[in-house]
């Protein structure tokens, strides 16, 4: 286990990806919340799965209320709600492993509706900062280029 290897934050995720085909990349996720695996089949899924997360522990809190198409029955304000208990250890969380690729997600802040933090890639021991969802998902898919027979453009965040 690298020394970057740690979770850290109250929110902090281990992302498993253990396929990469049709433009999408499959997998699972898993926080301390629960022993359960979340499973995701394209990037689209593990960003809602992770949002909905994100807004039942309220951490971090959005500093942007939710937009949508539809309307929602309730709205995203500031509440004090019932304390979730950690059901799995950090190194519980640190020993699931994906068939390409294990990603550690720290989201710090969720500002200008979009998320800001911290992301590991744990087979290579290397840890960078996003700033935006979108700059996180480039930085996992540039990981897993390697699986794909595809060739993009070089000008997206990579490690």
């Amino acid at each position: 286990m690298g020394t970057q290897s740690y979770i850290g934050i109250p929110n902090g995720m281990v992302v498993c990806i253990d396929k990469v085909g049709d433009n999408a990349l499959t997998g699972r996720y898993y926080h301390g919340y629960s022993k359960d695996e979340f499973t995701f089949c394209n990037e689209i899924e593990l960003l809602n799965s992770m949002e909905d997360f994100f807004n039942k522990l309220s951490f971090p809190f959005p500093g942007n209320s939710e937009r949508s198409f539809t309307r929602k029955k309730e709205t995203t304000t500031r509440r004090v709600k019932k304390e979730i208990e950690k059901v799995m250890k950090d190194e519980e969380l640190l020993s699931m492993h994906g068939e390409l690729g294990t990603f550690i997600i720290r989201v710090q802040h969720r500002q200008n509706s979009s998320w800001q933090g911290r992301i590991t890639w744990v087979e290579q021991d290397k840890t960078l900062y996003f700033r935006s969802i979108w700059e996180m998902m480039k930085l996992i898919d540039s990981a897993m280029e390697q699986f794909k027979d595809q060739d993009e453009d070089n000008d997206t965040p990579q490690w």
